[in-house]
């Protein structure tokens, strides 16, 4: 015991004078070397001998995987598996730092042009990143890339401080905050990377809420998840997110690794207007993750569809992320002319027995995420049906069909003369009616 107490007393002591000469350095100097000296003193060397298994342990690192599929729309969960065991997000944390940055945006306290300063601190990081010097700048649109492509942790790590007022950890506390204001409970942030810091915790719940938050109310942001690859200053930047070019109907979002968070994983995929997001988090290998991803979002929208080489090929080019408003430009297929209802008195009689099995269709477009967005603002104006996108391939082109589902004959009508009124497009059909019925030969598509 005696040997034990000597022990620990020679330890301090030696921290004590290695401490003492670091008040020489800067303080960033010494911050880094305290933690690298508390390492080497205060825990012993590993026994590479054992090679125990680093997920062994309680809490984050406890053993098994946690996962989650959530329905957007509706809120309800799909699926779960350990969803609420704590766990390590690793650069899943960058979600939050999107959301964040996403919310500015729509408020309009920033643009995509907007030039943000790379801090030494930011130039530092760990990789993976881009390799920004201190000193220079990155616009706000190539950091949302390098962030949902490659994951790079210097421009999250710039973008979280330009958020912040110029403070990394003023940013984290924004976003616990709002984690905490979508009712993730369980989760707080350390930083805008997600790099490894003991005190940056989540649950695949939680992820789920952030990741329903993204699809739900950023739509207009949706297409930077979708990018396969971008142009950085002269070189090509390419996605490590696999589900893109492996599962039907995937529409991003994010991957994440550390040693201790080991694969993880969160998906958002929309077959025939039901829009899924999934999270697996703690996998021994990413094969693992995106199989159980896989098998997860199968299972939700009721069975699996194979990748064909034509859908991969519309993978690996989606619509470039060249918004430069709140709410871009839509390239409609469908004729700019507004489409005139059914001319019908203000008040309509509603038929005896009516059911809900109306569709107010309002266009074929050439990418989803415009489609989406037409539909999420039909919604809106009238606050009625459920906005629904709809695959359709019309003369070899893949085309996306924005609907509202689920209405009335009068409500149906209603809206189309809503929209109309409002200069967009919109035509009443029955829910068993052709798609193309309503666009004209001399659309061209």
């Amino acid at each position: 015991m005696r040997m034990r107490n000597k022990g620990g007393v020679a330890k301090w002591v030696l921290a004590g004078l290695y401490l003492a000469g670091f008040a020489a350095f800067s303080p960033a100097s010494a911050h880094k070397k305290h933690h690298i000296l508390h390492h080497y003193i205060f825990h012993p060397a590993p026994d590479f001998s054992a090679q125990p298994d680093i997920s062994s342990g309680f809490g984050p690192t406890s053993p098994g995987i946690s996962s989650i599929v959530m329905d957007v729309n509706s809120g309800q969960v799909v699926s779960a598996q350990g969803a609420d065991t704590p766990r390590y997000p690793a650069s899943l944390t960058k979600l939050m730092t999107l959301d964040l940055a996403f919310e500015a945006l729509d408020a309009g306290r920033m643009t995509l042009d907007t030039q943000i300063p790379v801090s030494e601190h930011a130039a530092d990081v760990e990789p993976v990143k881009l390799g920004l010097r201190p000193g220079s700048t990155i616009s706000v649109r190539s950091a949302i890339l390098a962030m949902t492509t490659m994951s790079a942790n210097d421009a999250a790590t710039a973008l979280g401080e330009y958020l912040g007022g110029g403070s990394e950890a003023r940013c984290a506390q924004m976003m616990t905050l709002r984690a905490h204001a979508l009712g993730m409970a369980q989760t707080e942030f350390a930083n805008a990377s997600g790099l490894p810091n003991p005190n940056q915790v989540t649950t695949a719940r939680d992820l789920g809420l952030l990741a329903r938050d993204l699809v739900l109310h950023y739509p207009q942001f949706q297409t930077f998840f979708e990018v396969t690859s971008f142009d950085f200053r002269g070189r090509k930047v390419f996605s490590n997110n696999g589900m893109l070019k492996s599962y039907y109907g995937a529409t991003g979002m994010k991957t994440g690794y550390t040693d201790l968070a080991r694969h993880n994983l969160v998906t958002s995929a929309d077959r025939n207007g039901k829009e899924l997001v999934g999270v697996v988090l703690h996998e021994p290998s990413w094969g693992y993750a995106y199989g159980q991803m896989t098998a997860m979002l199968d299972g939700g929208f009721g069975g699996h569809v194979p990748m064909t080489r034509a859908m991969v090929a519309a993978a690996s080019n989606p619509a470039k992320p060249d918004m430069t408003a709140k709410m871009p430009q839509v390239e409609t297929v469908a004729s700019r002319t507004p489409t005139p209802a059914t001319q019908l008195p203000d008040s309509i009689r509603q038929p005896a027995g009516a059911t809900r099995h109306w569709v107010a269709q309002l266009g074929l477009y050439y990418y989803k995420t415009n489609a989406r967005i037409v539909a999420l603002k039909a919604r809106d104006l009238r606050g009625r049906g459920i906005a629904q996108i709809e695959h359709v391939e019309r003369h070899g082109k893949d085309l996306w069909l924005a609907q509202l589902t689920g209405l009335t004959y009068a409500g149906a009508h209603d809206t189309c003369r809503a929209l109309n009124a409002h200069g967009n497009q919109c035509d009443v059909r029955p829910l068993a009616s052709d798609h193309l019925a309503m666009l004209s030969e001399a659309d061209g598509t």
